[in-house]
């Protein structure tokens, strides 16, 4: 019977050989799209943190209530507050909000999201100035606003930094326009919160130590996102809405109220150049997409 063999077993050599041919695209295009979302992932992580620190160092914006004379200093805060005021609007509205309802349709949880980053910014505020001090400020004696203010202006970073990291997490270019944003808003800001604690009776090194130190609480907002945002299943596409109704509160709340202060036709034309330049920076960098 040396001629006898076994039809199953000639068989089964070449079928195993042809499944193993039709697997392997499918296995090479799994292991593309795994090594192209670990890229992706490192890339955001990158980007994410290299703009927080970036945010960080914008805290010594202060520096220049030294250098600048008053009346000039004023003149630039007002038309820096204008132009962040056109880019906080312009990021929440062409970029975060058309991204997360392109991703999700505009849903009820975007809408409450969107709510409650105005709710958040509210309360932020609320917990700032909620407390006054009528001891007479000295150089021993900060006033307690300073340090409310420090701690306010901490959580508001923590915040800016996980914004930024979210956006990042969604889209590089929308990580991008956010950071724009956050700096173009916290230039002003920090010059403002420097400011306070020189008038709080703080040296000028103590002051800017203490605005670098609540600046950096950004990173450990972005590195909290960066760690739980890809576990945490639309953590991050709630986190969106709710940094476009923080950056609407801010700008309509904070923002637009300041420069109302100024009724001189000359300087409100020049908030109104400002507000629009705002936007159109951010308007021109769907050209990027």
């Amino acid at each position: 019977m040396t001629g006898w063999h076994n039809p199953t077993l000639v068989q089964t050599e070449p079928m195993h050989k042809i499944h193993i041919f039709f697997l392997l695209p499918s296995y090479y295009i799994n292991l593309y799209t795994s090594c192209n979302c670990i890229r992706a992932k490192m890339d955001a992580w990158i980007a994410s943190l290299a703009s927080v620190v970036l945010v960080s160092l914008v805290s010594f914006a202060g520096v220049l209530t030294l250098a600048l004379k008053k009346e000039r200093l004023k003149g630039m805060i007002l038309l820096l507050v204008s132009f962040s005021t056109g880019a906080l609007l312009g990021d929440a509205f062409i970029h975060l909000l058309p991204e997360i309802i392109e991703e999700t349709g505009f849903t009820l949880q975007v809408s409450l999201s969107l709510l409650g980053g105005v709710l958040i910014f509210f309360i932020l505020e609320k917990f700032i100035h909620w407390r006054h001090c009528h001891i007479e400020t000295s150089k021993h004696h900060p006033h307690p606003v300073a340090f409310m203010n420090l701690v306010g202006d901490a959580l508001h970073n923590l915040i800016d930094g996980m914004i930024i990291a979210g956006s990042y997490l969604i889209d590089f270019r929308i990580g991008f326009a956010t950071t724009l944003a956050v700096v173009l808003h916290e230039i002003p800001q920090e010059i403002g919160d420097f400011s306070i604690f020189l008038h709080s009776g703080m040296k000028t090194a103590k002051a800017l130590f203490y605005n670098f130190l609540s600046a950096l609480t950004s990173v450990i907002g972005a590195l909290i996102v960066l760690v739980i945002g890809s576990s945490l299943e639309g953590f991050v596409q709630m986190l969106i809405p709710v940094t476009a109704g923080g950056f609407v509160y801010i700008a309509s709340s904070d923002l637009i109220p300041e420069l109302h202060k100024e009724t001189e036709v000359r300087k409100s034309a020049l908030q109104l150049l400002g507000i629009v330049a705002g936007i159109a920076i951010m308007a021109s960098m769907l050209l990027l997409e």
